[in-house]
């Protein structure tokens, strides 16, 4: 029976990776100064296996889960969106396109 377990276990987490990742609890305030300290972002979207709309903030490799809705917090993602790395959203994958000019 373990074992049966186990493998359904593992199958489960190569088809959903994600799973485990998402925000359960969001902070609806954000202490002065943890702003600065993040080093990257990611948007977590209230679909698929999470049900939660967040913004999850790494510091120090924490993670903080805050509500989108905090004023505070649109406002810095609004002026720092190009500074600091945002890590893509777990759906489809883009490839970038490298376009060649051409010499005339």
């Amino acid at each position: 029976k373990s074992v049966l377990f186990l493998t359904l276990l593992l199958l489960f987490l190569a088809l959903f990776p994600g799973a485990f990742n998402c925000c359960t609890k969001l902070s609806d305030e954000i202490p002065k100064g943890i702003l600065r300290r993040v080093e990257r972002f990611e948007i977590q979207k209230a679909a698929g296996l999470c049900h939660l709309e967040a913004i999850i903030l790494y510091i120090e490799g924490r993670k903080f889960c805050v509500s989108p809705r905090i004023r505070k917090v649109k406002k810095w993602m609004k002026k720092n969106k190009h500074k600091i790395p945002r890590k893509k959203n777990h759906g489809k994958k883009q490839r970038r396109i490298k376009i060649i000019k051409k010499k005339q």
